[in-house]
């Protein structure tokens, strides 16, 4: 066979136009799905959940699990359907088609991913760096970000084989605390009661729900593989099974993290700590606090610079589009590397970080990601309307409608400062978007033609015509 590359129809990818490899086989895609659920926010996150759920963190974790299994669904069906790069915001050019619409939801993408870091920085200053050195956490956490950024900046080569070592790293350390909280267990010093402790001060549901939001963030990460879907093999079979299959084994790892942190250590002092798993490492004895500190700052130093790294040329992107000022599309000379945009996020970042607190980041951070879900859960019922030649998955009916309604009840669930936080974001968003679109035209490809770099119409093009 020629590196052409068949479409899942059957015909050819268009004749002298190069393809991306389909390369990325079943256990390479559950492996990356996995690296990124598997992310650091669990290693800060699960005391802010005890200090609402109180034990009932399990509970939590297996709500926000089935939270994202639903959404999880329509994500299967439209990658299967339409498997090419771009993810959520193509799905919303394809259902609505508004290019505004498709740029906000790609915004709140890159929104997320700035947010994300922001709250990975002070997870990381936290308990986990205290462990080795006394230094006040803003101070700290912009060093690290500015290190984050001077690294992206530097080059940073990606591939399958780093993930993989990065998955093996976090799922090791989060192995750990399951072994040694059942080892505390197993030995008599633990109190069982204390998984099944309810919140003091709150309803048990309404607790456990709120818990549960701040759990979904722990999940997200699954649907940054819909850009992997042109260099998936068979796709249509692989991409479900990878899916689902990583979900559920983080689901596990979560569900029993969830039962032996707040039985290895009280819900109290759990939420008292921004290391909260450290804490059940010094409970257990057997393992030195600094060797799984070391463990922790390397999952959550992974998950910043991988975020950021996406952040960054997601910004680029866009603004090679047309859809954010063109500085943005700047690169390095000899890095070749978008050094503005890894700039502009870097700076948004530590004004965050500086501002914000942890769990208000995480849940701004949901919140974003809810808007993207939200439009994709839609979308994939829209899209019904527009069948294909191919072979696909297809999600029952009711799944995506469930999948909307749940996006709905967890935006009910927000708290004022984070829509407020959120708001701002997607305002600066879209001044920047009108004030690109009334100046300026996509900085590079032919603007005359109306074709972006990569083939296809830009946004400025489809608005043309329409």
């Amino acid at each position: 066979m020629s590196d052409e590359t068949a479409t899942p129809g059957g015909t050819a990818a268009t004749r002298g136009t190069p393809t991306l490899r389909r390369a990325v086989t079943g256990p390479l895609l559950f492996l990356f799905i996995l690296g990124d659920v598997l992310g650091a926010g669990v290693y800060a996150l699960i005391g802010e959940m005890a200090g609402q759920a109180g034990g009932l963190v399990w509970l939590a974790f297996g709500i926000a699990l089935v939270l994202a299994l639903l959404t999880a669904f329509s994500y299967a069906e439209l990658v299967t359907k339409y498997p090419h790069a771009g993810g959520s915001a193509v799905y919303a050019e394809k259902a609505y088609r508004s290019p505004l619409v498709a740029f906000l939801v790609g915004f709140c993408m890159l929104s997320a991913g700035v947010v994300s870091v922001a709250g990975l920085s002070l997870a990381f200053t936290g308990d986990y760096l205290a462990a080795f050195l006394d230094v006040p956490q803003v101070p700290a956490a912009v060093v690290f970000l500015v290190l984050v950024a001077l690294l992206n900046a530097w080059g940073i080569k990606e591939s399958l084989r780093a993930n993989v070592v990065m998955t093996v790293v976090e799922t090791l350390g989060l192995v750990t605390v399951i072994v040694l909280g059942s080892w505390v267990i197993g030995r008599g010093d633990a109190d069982l009661g204390g998984a099944f402790e309810p919140p003091a001060e709150t309803g048990v549901w309404v607790a456990v729900l709120g818990s549960a939001l701040i759990a979904f963030y722990s999940f997200v990460g699954f649907e940054t593989s819909a850009n992997l879907a042109e260099e998936i093999t068979d796709v249509t079979r692989v991409y479900p099974r990878a899916l689902f299959g990583a979900l559920l084994t983080a689901g596990v790892v979560y569900l029993l993290l969830g039962f032996v942190a707040p039985a290895a250590v009280a819900p109290d002092d759990l939420a008292g700590s921004t290391g909260p798993l450290l804490e059940v490492v010094r409970v257990a004895g057997a393992v030195p606090p600094g060797v799984f500190a070391v463990v922790a700052l390397i999952a959550v130093a992974n998950g910043a610079l991988l975020t950021m790294i996406m952040a960054s040329r997601l910004a680029y992107g866009m603004a090679r589009r047309g859809l954010l000022p063109s500085p943005l599309a700047r690169v390095l000379p000899r890095r070749r590397t978008p050094g503005v945009a890894i700039i502009v996020t870097t700076l948004v970042a530590i004004v965050l970080a500086a501002t914000g607190e942890l769990v208000d980041l995480a849940s701004t951070v949901v919140l974003l990601l809810l808007f993207v879900f939200l439009s994709t859960n839609v979308a994939v019922l829209v899209l019904r309307r527009d069948p294909v030649e191919h072979a696909h998955f297809r999600a029952p009916t009711w799944l995506p409608v469930l999948a909307v309604l749940s996006c709905l009840v967890l935006l009910t669930r927000q708290e004022p400062q984070h829509w407020a936080l959120a708001g701002v974001l997607l305002a600066v968003g879209v001044v920047l978007h009108l004030v690109t679109r009334g100046s300026s035209h996509p900085s590079t490809g032919p603007s005359t033609t109306g074709m972006s770099t990569d083939g296809e119409e830009s946004p400025q093009k489809r608005q043309h015509d329409a």
